[in-house]
């Protein structure tokens, strides 16, 4: 496993970040903790996850499930970077009730509290915002994060979803009270949605801030989606399913897939690949439900990318280019 520095924090991380949301809703308890072992096994040390996965009625599931596997001792949470996110609300559906959501100081301090207890530890490394919440001032947001680094309940804060302007105004207001701010930004990133470098990605450099990017085979259709369906295999589902109806969208894929083939490399281990060596990026999440999903992602963190094939992946698949360059003169 290789290793990078976090931001501009003085953590050190894996260039993989295993993501847990398939930890309770498709993949059992003991499938779970044999996959969170085998990523510890092969130096994975970063592990993402968020207080509402678990979904439905089942919400902080999956913070449980790590907790119990932190429980089982061995150095476990010592050699996890940790982090969860507070946003969504937990009430059961149909039970939804004000202050349980978003980022009040009330629903902060209820919610970090909340996930310590499922998680099993008495501190989380880093602490992220699930979204923006426009109805609450940074201020108040950051004097309540600044009380729970006191309380040596959270070291650090992260955000996910937040466009670059926000990110900007988050650290501004953080500068201004003296608090440290923002250190990662969680977005959706990848060959196939690259939006984010247009301004998220260069506002979360400027402010130091390590970029986690979600999705990165982008629901599937990075991995091979084409040839498992001709193959007989796994049909692709939702958005992957809506964009593969879509004929123009469809023959990118197949032109992806075709290249690759070309190169001798699998697509899903080129998807992750190629996000390693884009500027910013800490690491991307993989989210595997099962120990044979990790081994193909791991094996993306030796892959090294020809600049013919680099090349060839950009004509596929253009990013938007510089801003404001992108949408100005």
């Amino acid at each position: 496993m290789k290793y990078t520095q976090l931001g501009r924090t003085g953590l050190k991380v894996s260039r993989l970040v295993l993501g847990t949301m398939n930890f309770g809703p498709q993949t059992d308890e003991a499938d779970s903790h044999a996959i969170m072992d085998a990523a510890l096994d092969a130096g994975i040390n970063f592990f993402d996850t968020a207080n509402v996965y678990g979904w439905a009625e089942n919400k902080g599931r999956t913070e449980s499930i790590i907790g119990s596997w932190f429980a089982k001792g061995g150095d476990r949470r010592d050699k996890v970077v940790l982090a969860t996110k507070v946003y969504g609300n937990m009430g059961a559906d149909g039970e939804a009730w004000p202050n349980h959501d978003k980022l009040s100081a009330l629903n902060i301090r209820r919610a970090v509290d909340a996930s310590l207890k499922r998680l099993g530890t008495d501190y989380i490394d880093i602490y992220q915002f699930h979204h923006i919440d426009r109805n609450t001032p940074f201020e108040e947001i950051w004097q309540a994060i600044d009380v729970l680094v006191q309380q040596g309940k959270i070291l650090y804060a992260g955000s996910s979803n937040f466009p670059g302007y926000k990110i900007a105004q988050a650290n501004e207001v953080a500068a201004r009270r003296g608090s440290y701010g923002l250190v990662t930004e969680q977005c959706l990133y990848n060959l196939y949605e690259r939006r984010a470098e247009m301004e998220v990605i260069p506002a979360a450099q400027d402010y130091g801030l390590g970029v986690i990017p979600w999705s990165p085979l982008h629901g599937g259709l990075l991995g091979g989606v084409i040839k498992k369906e001709t193959e007989g295999g796994r049909r692709a589902s939702g958005r992957a399913a809506d964009t593969l109806a879509d004929p123009a969208a469809r023959a990118r894929l197949q032109s992806y897939e075709d290249l690759l083939d070309k190169h001798g490399v699998e697509p899903g281990e080129a998807a992750l690949a190629w996000l390693l060596t884009r500027p910013g990026v800490t690491g991307p999440i993989v989210g595997p439900r099962t120990a044979q999903q990790l081994d193909s992602a791991l094996k993306a963190v030796e892959l090294e990318l020809s600049e013919e094939l680099l090349t060839g992946l950009d004509e596929i698949f253009p990013g938007p280019g510089p801003s404001p360059e992108a949408f100005a003169w």
